[in-house]
């Protein structure tokens, strides 16, 4: 695994893009981030304050999964029991599988939790506005792209940070 430290142009441009997608006052002042390349398209930047992730064509940027604190201010969905074995494969969440949800538009990122121990399980992007969820009985709610068990998950362990 490749890793770097961004240059300031780098970071700030990095800033910018986080910025654009998550919500407002999220991201803290950032001096220095570190970039560890996973795979071609994935990657996860780490700071002292921060970790986020890089994934898919598209290359969205999402909070890691392992930091809760972060994830504490996206919007959130429960999802049953059931659908946890699928959601931590990287299926998308379906409306029947969730329990509870706030409120969030679409395209907004948002953190998929277990409904027994509250823990975050993924992050994806809202592929409805949760009022519409609400109302609908089945159809695809979220499109999962940061999952507990993923390549990014799996290599952010065998680092010592």
């Amino acid at each position: 695994m490749k890793s770097t430290f961004l240059s300031k142009r780098d970071t700030a441009l990095l800033v910018k893009r986080i910025e654009a997608s998550w919500p407002m006052n999220v991201v803290p002042k950032l001096k220095t981030i570190k970039e560890y390349q996973v795979d071609g398209d994935e990657s996860f930047y780490k700071s002292d304050e921060f970790t986020a992730v890089q994934v898919g064509k598209e290359k969205n940027i999402v909070p890691f999964l392992g930091d809760v604190a972060l994830l504490a201010r996206f919007p959130s969905v429960t999802v049953d029991m059931g659908a946890v074995r699928f959601v931590c494969n990287g299926a998308k969440v379906t409306r029947p599988g969730i329990t509870a949800f706030d409120a969030f538009k679409k395209g907004d990122l948002v953190v998929i939790k277990d409904e027994v121990h509250n823990k975050p399980l993924a992050v994806g992007i809202a592929l409805i506005d949760s009022d519409k969820a609400a109302e609908e009985q089945k159809g695809h709610v979220i499109q999962t792209l940061h999952y507990i068990s993923d390549k990014v998950w799996e290599a952010h362990k065998s680092i010592n940070v």
